[in-house]
């Protein structure tokens, strides 16, 4: 009698060992949920053919998972949500898509296969869909009109105005933008952090946000995780009042955990308060200013660090008061004092000033402004520079199409200056090559002078694009710092509520498969800002463009 009633602890005992084992949090069951549900919404014959509102389809089974409490429960909930949306026919195209060439960094469905998630019979039916996925014209997902390939979102509802109290949709927006990444953002490999990993991290900060503001910053955060300088969020309310509307009137440059001014939105008012450029300020609020950026870093979006440390204007010193004490050091020596804030529109700032397109520095070198000039203006500028002994092309700005006239002149054969890989549709998660077009001319070189090129972390999209393009020139350098590492054409994507992103909608790559994203262009001599030169009023990028052509 005592070894049956052993026999039958042992056995409970057990049998609750292996049903902890495959218990799984809410987390696991909302990230799989997430999966299951973007796979079926991009695969599935029947529901990526926009049989079905799958929003509604989600709403409707949270419920159920939440309330599941195994794998084997999880995974029957599944394999019934797909019994029910129709039967599949075997594809007789998919096979097509072994003849392609396919760039496969970004594909990961290995997660079909988990058997720590999903029993055998619900890995067995996602292959089945896989194998025979939709295959056309796209429901939820087009080629843009540029026909360069990168996507178009189409047919999702916006919930304009939602209640963030409104968990459905709070995970939805999640999900729904998760899965864009998932399958279409070419440069999804890159991420500092894994993008599964992102999802089961932001789970909780969708499903539990504090408050509205929490809510928008968790939006934020979501985001900038892509590491891609196109993936910009157009400001909301919260997230205004989050950084503060206050600003101070000057700008500045992050060099080595400091702010140095670098200019002002507005002299008079700046001098109200003895603000000068170059002064070096180290303390914002007692707080270093490397701390401050660190602590924000989550919220500013950048390919890369250079970048993000451009687009924290808004977040070392603005605030929600009209003042702010600083620590700063001028002429060697530390002070610190209070200075006013102000709203931005009260500097009265004029984003279009207007620069010269070109002229002619001492030595006979040209310099032209590629932020400024037209396609018209090329001729005539490079026939008024054609008796230069160099030309430095200033591309820390955003250039007007000039590439390919500009290319004309400098170079004496035509070359390819890029590749491209883009989403197959078809085959969600996949990535095609395919060569981009050329630049430049076969025949006699036109300007037989030097040729220099600017950047910087302000170099970006088009900017990248322009350089690599004029790279190819027969007597080119590029000198400066990393650029912004975000190229090829930009997908533009409505969230739910409304909340306008982006994301870098193709990879762009060097003709021998070197990487842009993140890294930025090819540069040959490197050369960043000082502390000294700003305090001196120096553009030591250009200074170093003309040190390099008169040796």
């Amino acid at each position: 009698m005592r070894k049956i009633i052993l026999l039958l602890l042992f056995i409970s005992i057990c049998g609750n060992s292996i049903i902890a084992q495959n218990k799984l949090t809410k987390t696991e069951k909302l990230a799989t949920t997430a999966k299951v549900w973007g796979f079926l919404k991009y695969y599935h014959p029947e529901v990526a053919d926009g049989k079905y509102n799958w929003d509604e389809e989600l709403f409707k089974i949270f419920p159920k998972v939440i309330n599941s409490k195994t794998k084997d429960q999880l995974s029957q909930i599944y394999i019934e949500w797909i019994n029910k949306i129709g039967e599949i026919k075997k594809c007789k195209k998919c096979s097509k898509n072994n003849e392609v060439e396919y760039f496969n960094k970004n594909f990961d469905l290995s997660w079909i296969d988990s058997n720590n998630l999903f029993t055998q019979e619900l890995t067995e039916k996602l292959k089945f869909i896989k194998a025979n996925r939709h295959q056309g014209k796209k429901h939820y997902v087009s080629v843009a009109h540029n026909n360069v390939g990168n996507i178009k979102v189409t047919n999702e509802i916006e919930y304009k105005n939602f209640d963030w109290k409104n968990e459905d949709l709070r995970l939805l927006t999640l999900f729904r933008y998760w899965n864009i990444v998932e399958y279409f953002f070419p440069y999804k490999y890159q991420t500092d952090t894994n993008w599964d990993e992102i999802l089961k991290t932001m789970i909780p900060k969708f499903l539990n946000p504090i408050d509205e503001t929490d809510f928008h910053l968790s939006i934020l955060e979501l985001i900038v995780s892509i590491d891609d300088s196109h993936g910009g969020f157009a400001p909301t309310d919260k997230t205004n009042a989050f950084f503060g509307y206050y600003w101070i009137p000057a700008k500045f440059k992050l060099i080595n955990g400091k702010a140095i001014i670098t200019g002002f939105y507005n002299k008079k008012i700046a001098k109200i308060d003895d603000l000068k450029i170059g002064d070096i300020i180290t303390k914002v609020n007692n707080q270093e200013v490397e701390t401050i950026f660190k602590q924000k870093e989550k919220y500013i979006n950048g390919s890369n660090i250079s970048r993000k440390k451009a687009n924290a204007y808004y977040s070392i010193f603005n605030g929600s008061s009209d003042s702010v004490r600083i620590e700063f050091i001028r002429n060697d020596k530390a002070f610190n004092k209070t200075i006013k804030r102000y709203l931005f529109k009260g500097f009265n700032y004029n984003w279009k000033k207007e620069s010269e397109k070109y002229k002619i520095l001492d030595g006979n070198i040209g310099y032209v402004n590629m932020g400024e000039i037209k396609i018209k203006d090329v001729s005539n500028i490079m026939e008024n520079l054609k008796d230069t002994k160099a030309i430095i092309f200033d591309i820390r700005n955003y250039p007007k199409g000039t590439l390919y006239s500009i290319a004309n002149y400098i170079t004496s054969t035509r070359n390819d200056f890029y590749k491209v890989t883009y989403p197959d549709l078809n085959y969600p998660g996949k990535f095609i090559w395919r060569n981009g077009s050329q630049c430049g001319k076969n025949g006699e070189l036109k300007y037989k002078g030097k040729v220099v090129l600017l950047v910087n972390e302000k170099s970006q999209s088009h900017s990248e694009f322009t350089t690599m393009c004029l790279q190819t020139g027969d007597n080119v350098i590029t000198i400066g710092s990393q650029t912004s590492g975000a190229d090829g054409n930009v997908s533009r994507i409505e969230m739910v509520g409304g909340f306008k992103t982006a994301i870098s909608g193709i990879g762009i790559f060097y003709p021998d498969n070197t990487v842009t994203q993140r890294k930025g262009v090819k540069i040959d001599i490197e050369i960043k800002p000082t502390i000294q030169g700003i305090i001196n009023g120096k553009d030591e990028v250009l200074e170093k463009a003309i040190k390099y052509i008169n040796n």
